[in-house]
């Protein structure tokens, strides 16, 4: 582990304290999580500190943790993870917020903070339902306004909810219980003896 991490982490400790739930150092790279109740304090603290001077938000994605670790995991299901970088420092850090209720997952918005964070949680939003407190315009960007769910949660069904199609007579689209039928997925070259042999 190189000193410029281990320094990081240092600093990280000194400056948020009991707002951190752990930091760790693995393959290179600095993870810290912090307390969903702390969690925009924790980023503005992130942001202005001198020490730390994470000045640029380059991601921030939703996480889906249910049968993580093949059903081992036991903690909160939805977190959002940001990756900041501090030019100053020419350092990078990920930041994981859990959110603390799995029925109604819930996080402070960061956009007061970076303001690139704006896309980005709405498209957490749209793909895994986790709502953002205090965005100004909190609505799905990937997915259609009248989509039902949200498509990246484990359990969101592989064929979907319903499905859109041109109606001829009405001349209109419309949406419909999706209508998939099983077919064969077995390779050829399984299902059939004969495939690739002498003709």
């Amino acid at each position: 582990m190189s000193d410029r991490l281990v320094q990081l982490a240092a600093n990280l400790e000194k400056v948020l304290g009991k707002r951190i739930h752990s930091v760790q150092v693995a393959l290179g790279e600095v993870t810290v999580v912090v307390n969903a109740d702390t969690y925009l304090e924790s980023a503005m603290l992130l942001r202005d500190d001198p020490s730390l001077a994470f000045e640029q938000l380059i991601d921030l994605c939703g996480v889906d943790y249910q049968d993580f670790r093949d059903g081992a995991w036991s903690g909160q299901r939805f977190a959002v993870v940001s990756h900041l970088l501090s030019i100053e420092h020419n350092w990078r850090l990920r930041l994981r917020v859990f959110a603390a209720d799995d029925g109604y997952p819930l996080v402070a918005s960061i956009t007061p903070v970076w303001n690139s964070a704006n896309w980005f949680e709405r498209e957490a939003f749209d793909l895994y339902g986790i709502l953002f407190e205090g965005h100004d315009d909190l609505r799905r960007i990937l997915t259609d306004y009248g989509f039902i769910g949200h498509p990246f949660r484990k359990d969101f069904p592989i064929s979907g909810n319903v499905e859109m199609r041109y109606d001829p007579e009405l001349k209109r689209v419309v949406y419909q219980p999706v209508t998939i039928e099983a077919r064969e997925i077995t390779p050829r070259i399984v299902r059939e003896e004969q495939y690739g042999g002498p003709v």
